[in-house]
């Protein structure tokens, strides 16, 4: 089977939304990017934690086969941690505290026989670890990244070299406007096709996804859903269960790229259901199956 490699950060999250409140749960974009894409395939996980990080979360992410020997463990030091809210808005948290502990200096380094993987997620980091990342890996299949706002604001040139670098781009809707300066979506997805990813991923949240390519532009609805209790980590859960079927299946075709689309929004929408990664831990294929049934025939006619 193929290898994925996942890079980014671990994290602890406090956060306050509409439906309750958790302290110090497990978090970080490439924590749901990597139980996302578990579901579908074996992932080498890189990133840094201090020694505060509770030894239950460490067990729990061996148990979904992934391999932490990417896993910087720093003596004395602190994880990263986040705290925020949606109180106002589900579609944007309000932030009030980061202490990035040991995330300020992390330094990626891959095991020797993490180079060598054939698909390569780039989660929500500074733009230059992931450029750092991509000059350590061989040959890899395919390689996708993610990006967000504060990156695009501080370090824009270093965020459009990582796209000429990778095959696939993913970010949301509002970055793809910010980073293209265009007032519209779709204008920003084919701007950021001309950077050279063979195609770009925006992400709408509850109104779905657009993914732009040389063969065309899909659209894909997300899976209906009456309640969001938290949607942190939904996107890089999409991100990591897209890529994941990619590596379970070797097919890298444009036909399944749109199938990785439904399944990464499938993903997702069981994300937001419950705090931190407590729904996803619980998630089993079968519903996944049906999620990705439904979006199906809702776009189907």
């Amino acid at each position: 089977m193929n290898e994925l490699l996942i890079v980014g950060s671990v994290a602890l999250d406090s956060i306050e939304t509409p439906a309750g409140r958790v302290e110090a749960v497990l978090g970080g974009a490439a924590t749901y990017g990597a139980v996302a894409a578990s579901l579908f395939c074996p992932v080498h996980l890189v990133g840094v934690v201090g020694e505060d990080f509770p030894a239950q979360h460490l067990e729990f992410l061996g148990s979904r086969g992934i391999d932490l020997a990417g896993l910087q463990i720093i003596a004395g030091g602190d994880t990263f941690r986040w705290k925020g809210d949606y109180n106002e808005d589900l579609n944007q948290a309000v932030t009030h505290e980061t202490h990035l502990g040991v995330f300020e200096h992390f330094d990626p380094q891959l095991p020797a026989h993490y180079r060598e993987a054939d698909f390569v997620f780039l989660a929500n980091i500074n733009p230059s670890l992931q450029l750092a990342t991509l000059d350590q890996v061989s040959s890899p299949k395919l390689v996708v990244c993610d990006t967000m706002n504060l990156w695009i604001n501080i370090a824009r040139a270093q965020v459009f070299e990582v796209f000429r670098r990778v095959d696939i781009a993913v970010l949301n809707d509002g970055e793809a406007r910010m980073l293209t300066e265009c007032e519209s979506t779709v204008s920003a997805g084919h701007e950021l096709l001309q950077l050279g990813p063979r195609a770009v991923i925006i992400k709408k949240g509850e109104h779905g996804a657009l993914m732009f390519s040389e063969e065309g532009i899909f659209s894909a609805p997300s899976y209906p859903l009456e309640e969001v209790v938290d949607p942190t980590g939904a996107g890089d859960s999409f991100a990591g269960s897209f890529i994941g079927f990619l590596a379970a299946t070797g097919d890298v075709s444009y036909a399944n790229l749109k199938r990785a689309v439904v399944y990464g929004g499938s993903v997702a929408s069981v994300t937001v259901q419950d705090f931190s990664l407590d729904s996803l831990k619980t998630l089993e294929e079968g519903e996944v199956e049906r999620r990705f049934g439904v979006v199906r025939e809702m776009a189907t006619f």
